[in-house]
């Protein structure tokens, strides 16, 4: 009887600690909902496990070589090392800036370093450009630079960047799902499903997943985005083991009506032997030799402005969607946040799978409760667990895990209504950044878009000094980042 009441103690104590430091129950949340929240985030982003090995894993350097060398790829090897290092740095954010916010291999970013950078030099090379551009921003971020340039967004904007990340991850879930496909008509570039009609028995999944989640949203269940997700693999499964879909390939090109990503069907072993061999395949300056210095400052340059405003965009994003933002739009501890969202592209750099950066898919959380860090802190155990249990985690195909993503870009819509329409000075540079970013697949664009057009009106209406300085200096910035390919033929450099 005093074992027990000694153990009840102690629980109660260790509730309260993590409660204290969290600050769950200011936030209006509880540890249940944050575990769960951090759960489904995990869930909602686990597929950059299996597609970051695809994209970075299977192209070649200027060399010849594959990513951790020889001539061909390390799937597993990459796989192992994007897991680990989105656990380390998810687990960071938690535990430094107390903020329900993931981070993982920044997609967009990867494909650029693959296909635009690696291309150009060795593996290495490129990844020691990712070190620098992340150092670079963790410099801009100590010396208060990049909290300035958040604080001197107007919050009409940061609002349009919410709704307009909202979108876009609506837009990314009906596209991973094949709900909305690429077309070959040149004129048309998406449609319905296939050929105009919704084909197959994994979109079936994810039309079921995606009501079936809508309905427990609408009904406040707790915990409704979560058994969205298992619900859905549930039945994944046992379509699959009936009608033996299969993949459906790259671009669902060899079978339009096959899962995407994943099979979804238990796996054979539960447990994998992890290679970390990659983690230090960096060489920092080695890019300054191979394509001189102005060709590698501009490719920095390019880097370092998509990571530097996407992460705004996307905390900013999360705080509305969990309600953590102050009256200027901002959330709390934001140079935290910035900071370690820093040290996580130099970290995927020095690890060797790219930038790491901060995952929009956060939202799903955040839409089941996450409010706090300790949400981030199991989404990062989930992904250092994967290290061993990648098998488990390639059961959820697309069609499982995307409903989620649709469903909390309703939720972040909403705000939409938060914009003056009738002020168009704002109204237009809000509308470029919410349809930019689905419309170019990329927060950057959006955000750019958004700025430059901002300026150019508040200017042209004679309200030039009501525009921040640092508003002017990154709407400049962007015009060169949207004009970097003229400026580097202009330079010789293409």
């Amino acid at each position: 009887m005093v074992g027990s009441d000694t153990r009840t103690v102690a629980r109660g104590r260790s509730t309260r600690m993590l409660d204290g430091y969290f600050k769950i129950s200011a936030r209006g949340s509880t540890v249940g909902r944050e575990v769960r929240g951090g759960i489904v985030t995990f869930f909602a982003m686990a597929y950059i496990i299996a597609l970051n090995p695809l994209i970075i894993g299977t192209a070649q350097d200027a060399d010849g070589q594959f990513l951790g060398g020889g001539d061909q790829p390390n799937i597993a090897m990459v796989a192992a090392a994007t897991a680990l290092v989105a656990g380390v740095v998810t687990i960071l954010m938690g535990a430094v800036a107390n903020y329900p916010l993931a981070l993982a291999t920044g997609l967009g970013l990867n494909a650029f370093v693959a296909f635009g950078i690696a291309s150009q030099m060795t593996w290495a090379d490129a990844m020691g450009l990712i070190v620098l551009e992340g150092l670079i921003i963790l410099v801009l971020v100590l010396t208060g630079f990049r909290k300035a340039v958040f604080n001197a967004v107007p919050r009409e904007l940061k609002t349009a960047i919410s709704v307009g990340i909202g979108l876009f991850i609506a837009l990314i879930g009906f596209v991973d799902a094949g709900f909305v496909r690429r077309t070959a008509n040149p004129p048309v570039p998406v449609q319905f499903g296939v050929d105009g009609f919704l084909d197959g028995w994994p979109v079936l999944v994810f039309v079921v997943g995606l009501i079936a989640t809508m309905v427990l949203v609408m009904r406040k269940v707790r915990g409704a985005i979560l058994f969205g997700i298992i619900g859905a693999t549930i039945l994944a499964i046992v379509i699959e083991a009936i009608a033996k879909v299969g993949p459906a390939g790259p671009g669902y090109e060899t079978n339009p009506t096959g899962w995407g990503l994943n099979v979804p069907r238990l796996p054979e072993t539960w447990f994998q032997v992890p290679d970390f061999s990659l983690l230090g395949s960096f060489s920092l300056l080695g890019s300054f030799e191979r394509v001189g210095i102005v060709a590698a400052l501009l490719l920095v340059f390019t880097l370092m402005l998509a990571d530097f405003f996407d992460t705004m965009g996307t905390m900013t994003a999360i705080g509305a969607e969990a309600g953590l933002l102050d009256s200027k739009g901002t959330p709390p501890q934001s140079q935290r946040i910035l900071a370690v969202d820093s040290i996580a592209a130099a970290a995927g750099g020095a690890a060797g799978v790219s930038s790491n950066t901060s995952y929009i898919e956060s939202a799903a959380g955040v839409g089941e409760g996450a409010r706090t860090g300790l949400a981030s802190i199991v989404t990062g155990v989930c992904f250092l667990l994967a290290t061993v249990l990648s098998p488990l985690v390639e059961v959820i195909p697309y069609e499982a895990a995307t409903p989620a993503l649709v469903v909390v870009g309703f939720l972040m819509m909403v705000r939409v209504t938060e914009i003056s329409w009738n002020q168009l000075d704002i109204a237009i540079p809000a509308f470029l950044t919410i349809v930019l970013m689905p419309f170019t697949y990329s927060i950057s664009v959006g955000i750019g878009a958004g700025f430059v057009t901002y300026v150019i009106l508040r200017a042209a209406r004679g309200k030039a000094r009501d525009i921040h300085p640092l508003l002017w200096i990154v709407a400049a910035l962007f015009v060169v980042y949207f004009a970097i390919d003229p400026i580097r033929q202009l330079l010789g450099l293409s």
